[in-house]
């Protein structure tokens, strides 16, 4: 309700209050949103590394925010080395939720043998995942 305003004044750093009460109980949605925080630096100074500290938490709960966020962050190597390979397996487990952005990235990854083996029946693969969604971007690197 603090992010974003909704019957109380928007406040960032109040919802980083309620949001670390939640994630240290074990929340897999507050720690996914506090990973954002500390991501954006928003109610809170940015820090990477709390960042990737949240989205591990979440993202070995199974939440497909988190484990699209962790990819992301190794794969830019933003609060970790950077590490294709490990940006890959985490956007794997989040395009397995049905993500049509993350099986539209982790496509190109395919196509282009980006932290795995270049494999374009894999690619293939995801791309028609994210197509059959809808996903123009997977639809066009399909056609």
């Amino acid at each position: 309700m603090y992010t974003h305003g909704r019957g109380v004044t928007q406040n960032d750093s109040e919802a980083v209050k309620w949001y670390t009460q939640a994630a240290e109980q074990g929340n897999a949605e507050a720690q996914t949103c506090l990973g954002l925080m500390y991501y954006e630096g928003c109610g809170i100074d940015q820090n990477y590394a709390e960042a990737v500290k949240f989205f591990m938490q979440a993202a070995e709960q199974g939440d497909a925010d988190a484990q699209n966020n962790l990819g992301l962050m190794y794969d830019e190597g933003c609060g970790v080395d950077q590490n294709y390979a490990e940006a890959a397996k985490w956007y794997t487990k989040a395009a397995e939720q049905g993500d049509a952005d993350v099986q539209t990235y982790l496509g190109w990854m395919y196509e282009e043998g980006r932290g795995v083996s270049k494999d374009d029946a894999t690619a293939v693969m995801w791309y028609a995942k994210a197509a059959e969604q809808g996903n123009a971007a997977a639809q066009y690197n399909l056609g």
